[in-house]
């Protein structure tokens, strides 16, 4: 079950802006960059289940996060359907994200009270999930939208709350695009959590990158 309710972490979104993305299949690997972010700053984490036995997975990490890691919201994402929504709140999940938006997914998570987050590409289904209670959507893919589609959705709907998700680097150019046009907060990946910082796994340098791009958003939020 989990621990925080979609308004806590709605708020922890806001807050800190960034959320990272990933996905391993090696639970302590797995661990250690979860370890990582929170060191670094992070206080949400969204698992992109996309692997066989993922959920195993991300049901120990979570095991962990609440053991070790007080205050770290663990989300899943890449979640396609109901049935995946409600296994993963039943792994303790405090988010759950999806490509696409889905009222099969939006009524089990508003059943639990638990935040979810439809990847929506047009003002027609932002709206749409808005209505079914969507506290922040996610733009997704956001390199093919943009900060300009994020600030014309703006303007007609300042009320709206907007993610994007792909796209996004821990650069000071790219975060203040993002942020000036009125994003709450980003998603961000493998330009955060590289092939190269897992390969070498380098986690030192991870809570650094971390850390370096909550400065960053902090500062252009400014």
């Amino acid at each position: 079950m989990a621990q925080y309710t979609r308004l806590e972490v709605a708020q922890a979104m806001k807050e800190t802006g960034m959320i990272p993305l990933f996905f391993n299949s090696d639970l302590e690997l797995s661990k250690k960059v979860l370890k990582a972010c929170y060191d670094g700053g992070a206080r949400l984490l969204e698992f992109t289940a996309r692997g066989d036995f993922a959920h195993e997975v991300f049901g120990e990490l979570t095991k962990y996060a609440i053991k070790e890691l007080p205050g770290m919201i663990m989300g899943v994402g890449s979640v396609t359907d109901a049935a995946a929504a409600s296994l993963y709140m039943a792994l303790g999940a405090n988010f759950i994200v999806t490509p696409v938006l889905r009222e099969d997914i939006a009524i089990a998570c508003n059943r639990k009270k638990v935040l979810w987050s439809p990847g929506c590409g047009s003002l027609t289904e932002i709206a749409r999930a808005e209505e079914l209670g969507c506290e922040i959507v996610k733009l997704f893919p956001g390199d093919l939208y943009g900060p300009k589609f994020v600030k014309g959705i703006k303007g007609p709907q300042p009320w709206t709350s907007i993610m994007p998700t792909g796209g996004v680097s821990p650069t000071e150019e790219n975060l203040k695009g993002w942020f000036d046009a009125g994003v709450t907060c980003v998603g961000m990946g493998s330009q955060l959590i590289s092939k190269e910082i897992i390969a070498n796994k380098d986690y030192a340098k991870l809570e650094q990158d971390v850390k370096a791009a909550l400065e960053i958003i902090k500062s252009v939020r400014k």
